[in-house]
């Protein structure tokens, strides 16, 4: 992990310090997912058993999961671990639905009434990748929110193991949060099945969920085609921007940076502090914490793209996180309440020296899938609106009509629209029948 002073390097040098981990591999990766778009577009169940023989490296019978195998994965699953799940269930099902939006009505006195209504997306699919982790967390972030909203459709894809089996902790996860559709399928295949329909997957509106640069070509893809389905936010490698002072544990800190880096050899973890003693405190303790960690070669190469950033003061510190746009931010300072208006670009912001990232991942209630790669300045974290959708409803009355008429035509004529102008003024050669 680099040490560097921020006022010691050149504006390129400190564009080329934040600068995220990039595959050089956009057109070979575009050329794949969309080769297996189209084969699963024309060949349906037949392309999907395919590809899950070719990249799965398994032979499935049936990649549908049965109720049978639903419902004995619960069984088989410890009674700590399923209490845990449910904890977690619960804790999120309560914050998100605090988030639901509320019909509004406005009424302008003159004539015009305007109204929000909220409604569901009716068909989502959910996307948990597998690998080398059973992420049942993304499962929780991605289903309760669709559950909430009311999606009448949730359609579950996640790669099966070698054995042609899902991991039973997350099956139980799933049946917990009242999904039942569920299919052996990941990569690109797994999306395209999603949004475009095949025999056995229902094809869906709106696709969810984290997953590889094939996932994520594959969402972007399927977005861009009428016919194909919306996707929700752009996915990368995780990451986490630490903020702290001289008052700031050096081992919370290095555990913060390491939850993160065991991620993806990709992501990328920066301390930005105003004290150089506390470096040199976080790097000592950071190799010796990494020296126990199953994931130490993955952590290893994102630390190798990481950096600690040394600072004049804290108001330089946020300035650097704004300009760098974090997934996660944790403020480990003596008042960190006193920056969050200062703060503008962020997926999420954790408070303090008992603010680990890791219970955001899990237990807190709110939702961890956010925006990567700088995309926090222009979206934000995953929520219960990304699974539903405001519709407007207009109405005037005579009154209201004939006070909005002449400014109507106006713009109208204006931008040279004469049907425009003509639904306004075809209505002013007719006075409504008032009753009594």
């Amino acid at each position: 992990m680099k040490k560097v002073v921020w006022n010691n390097l050149s504006n390129i040098e400190r564009t080329q310090l934040l600068k995220r981990c990039t595959r050089n591999e956009g057109e070979a990766v575009y050329q794949q997912v969309f080769a297996i778009i189209n084969q699963v577009r024309n060949q349906g169940d037949e392309a999907l058993y395919a590809m899950t023989r070719e990249f799965d490296k398994v032979n499935l019978s049936d990649f549908k999961v049965s109720d049978d195998e639903l419902s004995n994965a619960a069984v088989s699953v410890t009674s700590d671990n399923l209490q845990a799940i449910n904890f977690a269930i619960q804790r999120i099902m309560d914050y998100t639905e605090f988030q639901l939006p509320q019909n509004s009505y406005f009424n302008s006195q003159d004539g015009i009434t305007l109204e929000r209504l909220w409604r569901p997306i009716s068909k989502v699919g959910l996307y948990v990748p597998g690998g080398s982790a059973s992420l049942i967390s993304t499962l929780m972030m991605l289903a309760i929110p669709a559950k909430v909203a009311g999606c009448s459709q949730i359609v579950l894809c996640t790669p099966p193991s070698k054995t042609g089996t899902i991991a039973p902790e997350l099956l139980a996860a799933a049946k917990a949060c009242g999904v039942s559709q569920i299919f052996k399928l990941g990569g690109a295949q797994a999306i395209a099945a999603m949004a475009y329909g095949t025999p056995t997957v229902p094809k869906v509106d709106k696709i969810f969920g984290p997953g590889n640069r094939f996932v994520t070509q594959a969402k972007i893809l399927c977005s861009q085609d009428l016919n194909g389905a919306s996707m929700d936010l752009p996915a990368g490698p995780s990451e986490i921007v630490v903020i702290a002072d001289e008052t700031a544990n050096p081992a919370f800190i290095a555990a913060d940076l390491l939850s993160q880096a065991e991620h993806d050899s990709a992501s990328q973890v920066l301390l930005i502090t105003t004290s150089a003693a506390l470096v040199e405190k976080v790097l000592i303790t950071l190799n010796q914490q990494l020296e126990s960690l199953p994931r130490k070669t993955i952590a290893s190469e994102a630390l190798k793209k990481s950096a600690a950033i040394i600072v004049e003061n804290i108001a330089q510190a946020i300035a650097i996180c704004n300009d760098y746009g974090p997934e996660h931010l944790s403020l480990q300072i003596k008042q960190p309440r006193q920056c969050l208006d200062q703060l503008q670009n962020v997926g999420t912001v954790f408070i303090g020296q008992w603010t680990p990232e890791t219970l955001g991942d899990y237990v807190t209630g709110a939702n961890h899938v956010l925006p990567t790669a700088g995309a926090a300045k222009t979206f934000s974290g995953l929520s219960v609106l990304d699974f539903m959708k405001m519709i407007g409803v207009q109405e005037a009355t005579w009154a209201g009509f004939n006070k909005l008429a002449k400014p109507a035509q106006t713009l109208a004529g204006l931008e040279q629209l004469q049907a425009h102008e003509l639904a306004v003024t075809i209505r002013q050669e007719v006075k409504p029948y008032v009753s009594g």
